[in-house]
């Protein structure tokens, strides 16, 4: 796992772990709403993350259990990561099945850690969020480790405001 997704891991480990350990990670800070898109920070100074996220707008299939479910860009104010993607599933994921990203006809692949699904090369980050500027929509289709098949998709309206927004924050 490369260094910057090590962070990934850890930020949002520390998003999800807010409400079980406040002492440990700071509350979100939220900044506002564009369209779809929320923009939030956390942590202060050079320490500060600065992040994007959205929930589905549909969640397949309707009778599953898909817990809290979202799409997350996060920047590091000390520059150790920018806009750097990654999906949040409400229930563990099948590591041997890792979330496939599908924005217009552009593809991509995760890898997992347990909830959590990161792009594993940079280059690919970069052109996701480019796409995910550029499109309408993005569909995400994974595998939770009961083996059942979950898709959702995510509206792109807002995101490229959202990410200026948190590119402000993070300076």
């Amino acid at each position: 796992m490369r260094p910057v997704t090590c962070l990934a891991a850890a930020f949002v480990w520390a998003v999800s772990a807010s409400a079980l350990m406040p002492a440990v990670a700071q509350e979100a800070v939220f900044h506002g709403e564009e369209r779809d898109w929320r923009v939030f920070t956390r942590g202060d100074g050079a320490d500060r993350i600065c992040y994007v996220q959205s929930t589905p707008r549909e969640a397949n299939p309707q009778g599953a259990d898909h817990g809290d479910v979202f799409f997350l860009v996060a920047s590091w104010a000390n520059g150790d990561a920018s806009e750097q993607p990654s999906f949040l599933s409400g229930q563990l994921l099948r590591p041997d099945s890792p979330p496939r990203i599908r924005v217009g006809s552009d593809r991509y692949r995760m890898f997992v850690s347990e909830r959590e699904g990161f792009v594993e090369d940079s280059e690919d980050e970069d052109d996701l969020v480019a796409d995910m500027r550029r499109g309408s929509e993005m569909r995400v289709e994974a595998t939770h480790t009961d083996g059942t098949l979950v898709v959702y998709e995510f509206s792109l309206a807002g995101v490229t405001a959202a990410l200026q927004s948190a590119r402000r924050l993070c300076r």
